[in-house]
């Protein structure tokens, strides 16, 4: 098929047809929801030049299907003939039918295409798509069960290791071994906020606007957050893709079920040799509340066409007993790698967000005034925790926000160090910017509510939140929008199935744990230093440590120049300098009580949210003196010195641990260091 057969055929259009062929060209809804043409682009009868125009926009294949849609509308169907493969005959009734699944196929792309793009920039929303699009994907790593903070996993320091392969988005198919190896399911890791959602709407936002793997005909991307409200009741596959992806509706049911019924009869495992190549995606495997058991023995093979237990359909698609050939890609956080059938997995990834470059560009690209960007750059380099949470690209966003303002607007003054005066000061950006429309104390009344919310299910280990949970915590559910439209970059209402009731989240993890802290300091700022104690106690004992980031956020909303912050939310302020001072003796207490390296390090970091820093000063000078001698190091100074070298760029490149002597009892205290160092001499 070549433009020589389209361009024969417009010739046989009279100009008045040639007129009405054009203006449908111009009405996307006209031909099967493919992008218009510009009236500007269609002002001539040429007809030479509306071919090229044709091709130039959907490419030659589609410029075909275009025409055929065309053409029946304007009653010549007589010129159908022209084409090869008319309907006559077993051939042209198959040609046909993929000529009508490959139209519909476009339909879904493009308002894949549309809600992709609106996902994408949901989560940066200055457009800097080229930008986030480069998190920093690993490929062929182990994924291992870690139920540990994610935060904490950051902690023990991000450095590409040599042996790491970086992969771009549009390889996440192809064999870390970079032979022609076929791979069905790709285990996508990553902890909460890192980029694993987006890096899924990127994919298929490239895929939708025809950059990459173009061989993909159709993806189905599901969540299991949307798939959990359907426990137990019964689809078939192509009404369950309705369901819950509401933009394949355009695609007829027919004609899902006669790919899926092709596939499934050709018997065929090959994706090359598929004749129907298609990508299922299941994000969000942790979120998982329905009952999959991946026992290959114990899953059989069903008629997809037919209504079938959701739990059923799952299994069977991810196990391969249904259509083999399509691909499947699972992604889901460190806490819930062992839900994935690891058996069924043929290579994993790890979104590991920002690298320290990355940082970089993203704000130099976000930013148009290059002094300010290299201010944002130098002063987030000054401090080792904000350091760490920019390899998370939300929290880079929420860095930017606050500095750009700040920097903007205050005139000298200190900028925010903790992760405690950032939160703030992003908490203060939004509600300065919604007042003025709801009025101060409707802001502050919003936020309490949010913040009660996030504590409640902070302690049930709840993301996600349904009306039931916002009237548990006395949020008016017909207001719930309103919350998710006033603090956007809060709270936001979660994309769901139709009839479905709303589904809402925090934009991330630690903005929920730093709202759940706001909440109990709110309710217990009188409490003295017995209630401070009692939370850092809580904090360790947590088996999982689920409550770190938290008591971080707790501890620094005690200090009064972070309760002066909050003026206005607050109506008194609560503990002294007296009371963080004992706060501060007991941490350190804790921290001679030799807990673990991982509980230390977040020990050392409440200390910086109390801003004291003596006992890290203390190792550093006698570093900086040479004079440090490991023999007489307390267990609080052993601590201080794995939580100064964990946090050294240059010592991990390259480990020294003869300076700190041989002996097995200071390996023993820097194993940590040794496991992180690339080096070790």
């Amino acid at each position: 098929m070549t433009s020589e057969v389209l361009l024969n055929i417009l010739d046989d259009l009279d100009d008045d047809q040639l007129s009405k062929f054009q203006w449908f060209l111009q009405k996307p809804n006209n031909v099967q929801g493919l992008p218009a043409i510009t009236k500007s682009r269609l002002q001539t009868l040429d007809r030479c030049k509306t071919v090229d125009v044709m091709v130039e926009t959907y490419g030659l294949q589609r410029a075909v299907q275009v025409t055929r849609v065309v053409l029946e509308k304007i009653s010549r169907n007589d010129l159908l003939q022209r084409f090869p493969a008319s309907s006559s005959g077993p051939e042209g009734q198959s040609q046909d039918k993929n000529n009508m699944i490959s139209l519909q196929s476009e339909r879904c792309m493009m308002v894949l295409l549309q809600f992709d793009r609106v996902q994408v920039l949901s989560v940066f929303p200055e457009s800097t798509c080229k930008i986030s699009s480069s998190v920093y994907i690993t490929a062929g790593r182990d994924v291992h069960v870690n139920t540990q903070h994610e935060v904490l996993q950051i902690d023990k320091v991000w450095k590409p290791s040599d042996t790491e392969t970086q992969i771009q988005p549009r390889d996440i198919f192809k064999h870390p071994s970079g032979k022609d190896i076929p791979i069905r399911t790709v285990l996508t890791n990553g902890i909460a906020g890192i980029g694993k959602t987006f890096l899924v709407h990127k994919f298929v936002l490239d895929w939708a606007e025809e950059r990459t793997n173009q061989d993909v005909h159709l993806i189905f991307p599901f969540t299991f957050r949307t798939l959990n409200s359907l426990q137990g009741k019964e689809f078939g596959l192509a009404e369950l893709i309705h369901d819950c992806i509401p933009e394949t509706n355009d695609i007829p049911v027919e004609a899902l079920n006669y790919i899926f019924t092709a596939l499934q009869s050709s018997g065929t495992s090959s994706y090359k040799k598929s004749r129907f190549k298609l990508l299922f995606v299941f994000d969000g495997l942790d979120e998982n509340r329905l009952h999959l058991d991946f026992d290959v023995n114990n899953i059989r093979s069903v008629d997809v066409t037919k209504s079938t237990k959701i739990e059923v359909l799952l299994r069977g698609l991810i196990s391969g007993k249904l259509l083999r050939s399509a691909r499947i890609w699972i992604t889901t956080r460190p806490a819930a790698a062992n839900q994935s059938p690891q058996n069924l997995v043929n290579t994993t990834t790890e979104v590991r967000g920002f690298t320290d470059p990355q940082k970089e560009e993203y704000f130099r690209k976000r930013s148009r005034d290059e002094e300010q960007a290299s201010s944002i750059i130098s002063h987030m380099k000054k401090s080792r925790s904000l350091h760490i949470m920019c390899h998370i690209p939300v929290f880079c966003w929420i860095t930017a926000t606050v500095l750009e303002e700040l920097l903007e607007t205050r005139e000298g003054g200190d900028l925010p160090r903790t992760l405690t005066e950032m939160y703030i000061e992003f908490l203060r950006f939004q509600i300065n910017h919604t007042k003025e429309k709801y009025g101060p104390e409707k802001c502050i009344q919003y936020i309490k509510s949010l913040a009660k919310l996030a504590f409640e299910h902070l302690q049930k280990g709840n993301l996600i939140f349904y009306e039931k949970d916002l009237r548990e915590s006395g949020i008016d559910v017909s207001e719930a929008s309103v919350y998710s439209g006033v603090f956007t970059e809060i709270f936001k209402e979660e994309r769901r199935r139709k009839q479905e009731d709303k589904m809402f989240s925090f934009i991330h993890l630690s903005v929920q744990e730093f709202l759940a802290a706001l909440h109990v300091h709110l309710t217990f700022i009188n409490s003295g230093i017995r209630f401070y104690q009692r939370a850092v106690d809580e904090a360790l004992q947590s088996p999982n440590g689920h409550l770190d980031l938290f008591l971080r956020f707790l501890l620094g909303l005690s200090l009064p120049t972070n309760q002066n912050l909050l003026r206005g939310l607050l109506t008194q302020t609560g503990s002294s300098s007296q009371t963080n001072q004992k706060t501060v003796e007991y941490i350190k207490e804790k921290i001679s009580e030799n807990v673990s390296v991982e509980r230390s390090i977040n020990l050392f970091h409440c200390l910086n949210e109390l801003k004291d820093v003596s006992l890290v000063e203390e190792i550093q000078q006698s570093l900086r003196s040479g004079r440090l001698s490991t023999d007489k190091l307390s267990p609080a100074q052993w601590s201080a010195l794995v939580f100064i070298l964990l946090s050294s760029e240059e010592h991990l490149d390259m480990f020294d641990l003869k300076k700190y002597s041989a002996s097995e009892e200071v390996l023993l205290r820097l194993l940590p260091v040794v496991k992180a160092s690339k080096k070790v001499v």
